[in-house]
């Protein structure tokens, strides 16, 4: 099997790709009747779905992985207990899912790419959701502890201080401070 496309785009860190190259490559093998279920990258094409929010496809995909091969690759267990999370809204459950496996080098930057998209589709998800929110309730969203949430907040938005573990974070300020530097850019 030729996978270099897909490892071209794991070296290039092209991970919106991924799902689409696995189903390609996946779709090619199978049509040409060759066995390929034993070095197929699960872990990988699982992950690629994942990344998209493509949360339906991935499910389709695990369905269709046997049994035998699930349980024989914990990595690939590891990444669909995220989507796992991902499709119970589980948000910190999410953190705890990707923190809580020690990836393979093959992965690990995929991984950590996500937690940062995903991070950032939470703040942005905050940010339009709610005019106040808790400090605590802030840093379970976003994966981290207090401390952390209240650095991470000043700074993605300077002129924001909290110092309480009590204080709420000024979404609505958030939004329009981000709204500006938008518009400003223009």
């Amino acid at each position: 099997m030729d996978f270099s496309r897909l490892t071209d785009a794991m070296a290039s860190r092209s991970y919106d790709k991924i799902a689409d190259i696995c189903d390609q490559l996946m779709l090619q093998i199978a049509s040409q009747g060759v066995a390929y279920q034993d070095e197929w990258p699960y872990a990988v094409h699982l992950l690629g779905h994942i990344y998209l929010n493509d949360l339906n496809s991935a499910r389709f995909l695990w369905k269709s992985i046997p049994i035998s091969i699930k349980e024989s690759r914990p990595e690939m267990a590891a990444v669909w207990k995220i989507g796992q999370q991902l499709w119970t809204r589980n948000y910190a459950g999410v953190y705890d899912a990707i923190r809580g496996f020690n990836w393979s080098a093959e992965i690990q930057d995929f991984v950590t790419s996500f937690a940062g998209k995903y991070t950032k589709r939470m703040l942005d998800l905050l940010t339009c959701a709610y005019s106040t929110i808790s400090i605590q309730d802030t840093a379970l969203f976003l994966g981290m502890n207090e401390h952390d949430a209240t650095s991470y907040q000043k700074r993605m938005i300077p002129g924001t201080h909290p110092t309480d573990p009590d204080e709420v974070v000024d979404w609505f300020r958030i939004g329009l401070y981000r709204n500006y530097k938008m518009v400003s850019r223009i």
